[in-house]
């Protein structure tokens, strides 16, 4: 059982590395490190290369049904997602971006399968 959206996020990306074997394009999935507690210090230099508040966790750059690519805002448990992370979402989907919140690794696997038409596939 995972205990946070750290054991989330690595479960999904565990998943996606076994399926890439089979779907090559999973191999572009990737995380954006804006999360997690960090000091006063590097959090200023990470806002100083451009890491903004609210940016989905997870990117697909992967064109499908008309979409320019997948992001995916992963939670776990009862967290839910800022004011930040909505307008991100809301601004991506503007941009033709599907842009999603996931509650938990087997719902971001579900969106990705359906979002890459593999949806009556196996784990």
């Amino acid at each position: 059982m995972h205990s946070s959206e750290h054991d989330e996020q690595v479960a999904l990306f565990k998943w996606a590395a076994h399926m890439a074997l089979h779907h090559p394009e999973l191999d572009l999935l990737f995380a954006v490190p804006n999360g997690g507690k960090r000091d006063k210090i590097i959090a200023l230099q990470m806002q100083r290369e451009g890491v903004k508040p609210g940016v989905p966790d997870i990117c697909l750059p992967v064109p499908r049904q008309g979409w320019h690519g997948l992001f995916i805002e992963l939670k776990y448990g009862r967290n839910t997602p800022t004011e930040y992370q909505l307008s991100w979402l809301e601004r991506l989907i503007e941009q033709g971006y599907l842009a999603v919140v996931c509650y938990g690794w087997e719902e971001a696997v579900d969106v990705i399968k359906d979002y890459l038409g593999m949806k009556g596939e196996a784990a």
